[in-house]
């Protein structure tokens, strides 16, 4: 089969090589799939550099969820075992934690459901418990996760502030339904906020990316806010003033979605539930902006860690002719 595999450490575009390598062989509890769409995450490229938190052996496929199909027919979600990843023809997984991909999505886009999503969900009702009729800001709002985040908001009944990096995306985060929209390259974010929310800010702010994006949110979180970090897109973590926290009466909350996945797997099974329903309903649909074939994969990964995306790029080995 094909594979992308990466041997040593480095920028995608370098460091992913397209091979021929043997189909990988299911371990206990473990089945093989056929890859039909893999989402690209921005967690790749972290694999790709030797910089997530999960460091698989070299050489390693990247590609971090897929919708697959077993070889009984069934269509599912699933996060492949590493150190065979979804940039691939062929992958195993946990049979245990496959999840059936909805009915209402295609292949890409039931791909682009799990993680982001999940992150989304859990984010704004587990760990913010964001309510009907609060203003929820979301960083990054035309990105892949971000996306999902708004999506998720306004179906939660939240009045929903979307901050983006140029024109293009402040289009797509528009379409996306954000009730305001904030170019941070040509607006002043916290004043936008301010004068949006009467003086009050945002109730819940939504950060995947760290560095500024954090230092803003505390400028202009409501007094009893929650401020959600959920990642460090920007490369720059943020170290909270605490002082800051208590005079003004909100609080910083993480999310590590993997542990819910590790520790509570019925939360993730009853989320991906309700993410299915909401799909279904029309509420939300992952935002695929671009199917690419196999041999794109490296490209894909590379424009995904530079920022220059909006929504989500899938892989699509059918686009290559097929697996094999």
């Amino acid at each position: 089969m094909q594979a992308w595999r990466v041997h040593t450490p480095g920028e995608p575009r370098e460091a992913m090589r397209l091979e021929e390598i043997p189909e990988p062989v299911p371990g206990e509890g473990e089945v093989k799939l056929r890859v039909l769409a893999a989402n690209v995450n921005f967690p790749d490229a972290l694999l790709c550099r030797g910089q997530y938190q999960i460091r698989p052996p070299l050489p390693f496929t990247p590609g971090v969820e897929i919708c697959g199909e077993t070889e009984d027919g069934r269509r599912v979600i699933a996060n492949p075992s590493l150190p065979h990843g979804g940039f691939a023809e062929f992958v195993t997984a946990d049979a245990r934690a496959l999840l059936p991909a909805p009915d209402s999505l295609d292949d890409a886009a039931a791909a682009a459901l799990h993680i982001g999503y999940q992150t989304g969900w859990f984010g704004l009702h587990r760990r913010a418990r964001l309510q009907p009729g609060e203003t929820l800001l979301v960083h990054a709002a035309a990105g892949g996760v971000g996306s999902a985040a708004v999506q998720l908001g306004k179906a939660a009944g939240a009045t929903v502030i979307g901050v983006v990096g140029g024109k293009a995306k402040a289009a797509v985060a528009e379409e996306l339904g954000c009730d305001l929209v904030i170019d941070r390259h040509t607006e002043d974010l916290v004043a936008r906020v301010k004068e949006f929310t009467g003086g009050r800010g945002a109730d819940v702010v939504f950060d995947p990316v760290g560095g500024d994006a954090y230092t803003a949110s505390a400028k202009c979180v409501a007094f009893e806010g929650r401020i959600l970090v959920v990642g460090f897109a920007s490369g720059t973590v943020p170290a909270p003033a605490l002082n800051h926290a208590l005079v003004k009466n909100y609080s910083v909350v993480g999310l590590h979605w993997g542990l819910y996945a590790q520790r509570d797997p019925a939360a993730v099974l009853a989320c991906h539930t309700e993410l299915t329903r909401l799909a279904a309903e029309g509420a939300i649909s992952p935002l695929v902006s671009e199917r690419v074939p196999l041999a794109g994969a490296a490209d894909a990964v590379q424009r995904v860690a530079d920022g220059v995306t909006t929504g989500r790029l899938v892989v699509v080995p059918a686009l290559d002719g097929g697996a094999r």
